[in-house]
């Protein structure tokens, strides 16, 4: 299906195609760094995108040029903040958490696809993606300790211990030194590391197979992953019961029973 191009959202670039929602960070000449208007865009975008699961499968994030995202712009973000008062850089923190929070309670996989450099709060939309696949020449750095700030910024806390471990996580933001493709890799940080010509690719094959299963199963997958962080042991299981006994009345468990009797690949609508 030829992918379409919405012009709507006019601070990066965004397209559907056959399912797949692709957003391109297009400011290539500063290593797509992000300005108020990018955040906003994507906190909105993904906020829509929670209530059109039938029609967007996955989502693809992705940079032009030589990185994925650098983080916020000196300019046009740092110098402003300067600017402001308390509340109104609160403001501004809470807007940019409501993106990666938006990334983790879509029930949409999000792929992240990191072509270059995934700098300050571009590697954390990243780690804020369920799958994240570099190209060789990728790299991350949580550097927020290195201009003053807290290196907890979007909720890296939390996501980041639970991908490579509380004692990696912490000389991670704390020293917020770079952090190469197979180091991420190695670390957990990144699902797979692939040769540059070969990132679009690879990510377009993940994307497939996350169109072949089952929406609802993949959205309560998501959501358990989530909530179990919160949880006791016994509670996680009594809410996985819950969870399969909604799953078990679903016309796509019925769908795959259906498949397999007669021999042929399962068609699953999320219902």
């Amino acid at each position: 299906m030829e992918a379409t191009l919405n012009a709507r959202w006019q601070h990066f670039d965004y397209q559907e195609s056959d399912g797949v929602a692709t957003v391109t960070f297009a400011r290539p000449d500063r290593l797509n760094s992000l300005t108020f208007e990018v955040y906003a865009d994507l906190r909105d975008l993904t906020a829509e995108l929670r209530g059109r699961a039938d029609q967007v499968r996955v989502l693809v994030i992705r940079g032009t040029g030589r990185g994925f995202c650098s983080g916020g712009d000196v300019e046009e973000i740092i110098g402003r903040l300067l600017s402001m008062d308390t509340r109104a850089v609160y403001e501004f923190a809470r807007m940019t958490g409501e993106c990666t929070r938006n990334l983790r309670r879509m029930p949409q996989p999000v792929i992240a696809a990191v072509n270059g450099v995934a700098a300050g709060a571009g590697a954390v939309l990243a780690a804020a993606a369920d799958i994240r696949v570099l190209a060789a020449s990728a790299s991350f750095q949580f550097l927020f300790t290195r201009v003053g700030l807290s290196g907890g910024d979007m909720g890296i806390c939390w996501l980041l211990p639970r991908l490579v471990g509380l004692g990696r996580a912490t000389e991670i933001l704390m020293l917020g030194e770079r952090i190469e493709a197979e180091e991420a890799l190695a670390a957990g940080l990144a699902q797979r590391v692939v040769p540059d010509d070969e990132l679009e690719a690879a990510v377009r094959a993940y994307a497939d197979r996350f169109k072949r299963l089952a929406p609802w199963g993949l959205a309560m997958t998501k959501e358990m992953l989530n909530r179990a962080a919160a949880m006791d042991y016994d509670s996680a299981i009594e809410m996985e019961a819950w969870t399969q006994t909604l799953m078990m009345t679903t016309r796509d468990f019925h769908e795959y029973h259906a498949a397999f009797t007669a021999g042929r690949p399962p068609v699953f609508r999320g219902r």
